[in-house]
């Protein structure tokens, strides 16, 4: 069949993978002018590890193993450890791995058979499904005739505004937002990563490899801002932290104010009562966003991406038997993704004084047991 997969991230580079290799020829279209690498480390646990292997890449996925996780400790106002974060306890498995995410999209982006092209600096404008086929319109004024088309652009995604409405409809807020900004060239000043919490929020820094950046979230009724709008999405965080200058936050703001990269984005999840309509059907964040609380997006996009290809395929192209099937084996994996957010918002995010000191003390206790 002739699929168009919208969006070159981790989803739709795994879809165009697993597709591509059945002999489908497969085009991806991507708003960007090349693949966004930048991004903290992502995870992939539990069955994602098996469908890694599956897919040909595990050897190379656990041959760029990071253990960020492992070294990050949450500290005082002077910087002192505290306690490390639990890994056994949010982790699904011995099995789970830490990756970079740039190191992930290229391993996906290079495994990509000649069946699979990327179509950068494009966009989907319209669709119009008819007959045997989906008529689509890009951003670019182009049209073409696919058999199916497949929406994993993201949380934000354009195929599901345009076949299932607006984003409002389908978005659960979690009271949380994060920032992510770049910090300068010679500013590590310690050996592990670090977290340091005022209620309600925390400020980091995360190093790894060659990268280093400041992280911030904070906990909020959902804001109404910009998307595109960078100098908004700052002053946010700015507004945010400015009462805070204990630790190294008036530093760590000063990174933001000078990250022409800057990231700022909610902890939402997308729930829909169903992932496909007609010859459209949704991979990855675009239908079952677990938000970044989860630690599971990754592993989502990948375990989808493999159960859609494997369906069409088993279905002889009967697509509507086919995403009725891949939605049947991907829901309990969406479900318990979804639902395990709670637990590491209240981790990172105590919300008063006396429980970040609770957490602290439990986080000792734990270290204490581990000796």
């Amino acid at each position: 069949m002739n699929i168009l997969v919208s969006g070159a991230g981790i989803a739709g580079l795994a879809a165009a993978l697993e597709l591509g290799t059945r002999g489908h020829d497969v085009t991806v279209v991507e708003y960007g002018r090349h693949l966004r690498l930048a991004g903290t480390p992502i995870d992939i646990r539990g069955d994602a590890v098996e469908t890694a292997e599956k897919m040909g890449l595990l050897a190379e996925i656990r041959g760029r193993r990071l253990r960020m996780t492992e070294s990050t400790r949450f500290v005082d106002s002077d910087g002192e450890p505290v306690g490390r974060i639990p890994v056994a306890r949010i982790s699904d498995s011995d099995d789970d791995i830490e990756i970079l995410r740039e190191d992930l999209m290229r391993i996906l982006a290079d495994a990509l058979p000649d069946t699979a092209a990327i179509c950068f600096e494009d966009s989907i404008g319209a669709l119009a499904e008819s007959g045997d086929g989906v008529s689509v319109r890009f951003a670019s004024g182009r049209t073409r005739r696919y058999d199916l088309v497949v929406g994993a652009d993201g949380q934000h995604s354009a195929v599901r505004r345009l076949v299932f409405g607006p984003e409002e409809d389908y978005l659960r807020h979690l009271g949380v937002y994060i920032a992510l900004a770049a910090l300068p060239d010679g500013t590590r000043s310690e050996d592990v990563n670090s977290i340091y919490n005022v209620p309600g929020r925390l400020a980091g820094t995360f190093w790894y490899k060659d990268k280093a950046v400041a992280v911030f979230q904070f906990r909020s009724e959902p804001l109404a801002y910009d998307r595109h709008d960078l100098d908004a999405q700052k002053k946010i965080v700015i507004d945010t932290f400015a009462d805070h200058q204990s630790w190294r936050i008036p530093e760590l703001l000063d990174a933001v104010r000078a990250d022409p990269d800057f990231f700022f984005d909610s902890a939402s999840q997308i729930h829909l009562p169903s992932w496909h309509r007609g010859r459209v059907v949704l991979v990855g964040d675009a239908g079952y966003s677990p938000a970044f609380l989860s630690g599971r997006g990754t592993s989502l996009a990948l375990t989808g991406a493999r159960i859609l290809a494997e369906e069409l395929d088993r279905c002889g192209g009967d697509h509507t038997a086919a995403f009725e099937r891949y939605e049947a084996r991907q829901r309990p994996y969406v479900t318990f993704a979804q639902d395990s957010v709670d637990g590491g918002r209240e981790r990172m995010l105590p919300t008063s004084w006396s429980a970040i000191a609770a957490r602290n003390e439990a986080l000792r206790a734990a270290d204490t047991d581990r000796r």
